[in-house]
C-alpha cells in the first residue's frame, strides 16, 4: 500500500500541515484571551452574543487542532489561563475598550482567520486536514458575516474608501 493512502489519519502530515494545524491552535489561544477579554469589556448586547458564539467556535478549534498535533507527537503551546468574568463598570472608562473598537478586532481576527483558514485547506493533502479547516472556514465566514451585519448596524463599520462616482460609461 502506497503512503498517502488508505485512512487520512494513518498518513504523515508534511511539514504545511503541522505548520498550518499549530499555527490554528496557537493563533487560536491569543485569540480566545483576547475575546475573553473583549466580553467584559462589551456592553451592547448583541456583540456580546457574538463574542460568545467566537468563544465557543474558537474553543472547539483549539480542541480539535491539539488533539491532531497530539496525536502525531508535536506538542502544542500552552493555552493562558482563562479571563474571569468582570464588571464592565469596575474597568475605568481610560483603560475600557469600546464596542466599535471591539467590533473592529473582531472583525479583523475573523478575516484573517479565513484567511489562514484557506491556506491550510490549500496546502493540504490528507484529506481529514482540509475537510476540518473547510469546515472551520465555513463557520468562521458565518461569524464574519454576522459581524459585518453588527458593525453596520450600529454604525460602527468604517469603510475604506468608497467610489460614489463612478466614471462614465462608454
Amino acid at each position: 500500500m502506497a503512503i498517502l493512502g488508505g485512512n487520512p489519519k494513518d498518513e504523515p502530515l508534511h511539514y504545511g500541515e503541522i505548520f498550518g494545524v499549530w499555527q490554528c491552535s496557537t493563533k487560536g489561544k491569543g485569540s480566545l484571551s483576547s475575546f475573553q477579554a473583549y466580553l467584559n469589556h462589551a456592553g451592547d448586547k448583541d456583540l456580546k452574543d457574538i463574542l460568545k458564539d467566537l468563544i465557543d467556535q474558537t474553543t472547539r478549534e483549539i480542541k480539535e487542532a491539539d488533539e491532531i498535533l497530539l496525536a502525531n507527537g508535536i506538542p502544542p503551546v500552552p493555552a493562558f489561563p482563562e479571563r474571569p468574568p468582570a464588571d464592565l463598570e469596575e474597568i475605568p472608562v481610560g483603560a475600557r475598550f469600546s464596542d466599535p473598537e471591539i467590533g473592529a478586532a473582531v472583525a479583523t481576527a475573523v478575516s484573517m482567520g479565513i484567511v489562514e483558514a484557506s491556506q491550510v485547506i490549500a496546502i493540504s493533502i490528507r484529506e481529514d486536514i482540509g475537510a476540518l479547516f473547510l469546515k472551520n472556514h465555513g463557520l468562521k465566514a458565518a461569524l464574519g458575516a454576522r459581524i459585518l451585519r453588527l458593525l453596520k448596524d450600529k454604525g460602527w463599520l468604517v469603510p475604506p474608501p468608497l467610489q460614489i462616482k463612478r466614471p462614465d460609461g462608454e
